[in-house]
């Protein structure tokens, strides 16, 4: 399966300790493509409906519904834990997210 940097896929979670998010659900695929196609682990950066407007966040519409890419828990998944791809966030949203992660990681 090719994965592509800003996709996104239904991702599985669990196990989870403590306040990370958990379930199946949505998840922005961050590594760039390179990584993607010569090691078995992926950087994301799941998605939710509920949140609140933290500088972390990314608001956004996907496949009609309103949500939140959530940047304060990026975190690494291993291949397996990808069970379909649902898309690509739009280039609005991209840009928002290099420029929050920009200013978490590199500023």
């Amino acid at each position: 399966m090719e994965i592509k940097q800003y996709e996104v896929y239904l991702i599985n979670l669990d196990p989870t300790v403590g306040h990370e998010i958990q379930k199946t659900r949505p998840c922005v695929v961050i590594s760039p493509d390179e990584m993607n196609r010569n090691i078995q682990t992926v950087i994301i950066s799941p998605m939710t409906t509920k949140s609140h407007d933290y500088p972390t966040r990314v608001k956004l519409t996907f496949r009609n519904k309103a949500g939140w890419i959530v940047l304060d828990q990026i975190r690494t998944a291993d291949k397996k834990r990808l069970v379909k791809r649902l898309g690509r966030i739009s280039d609005d949203a991209i840009k928002k997210v290099k420029a929050i992660i920009k200013e978490m990681l590199v500023d």
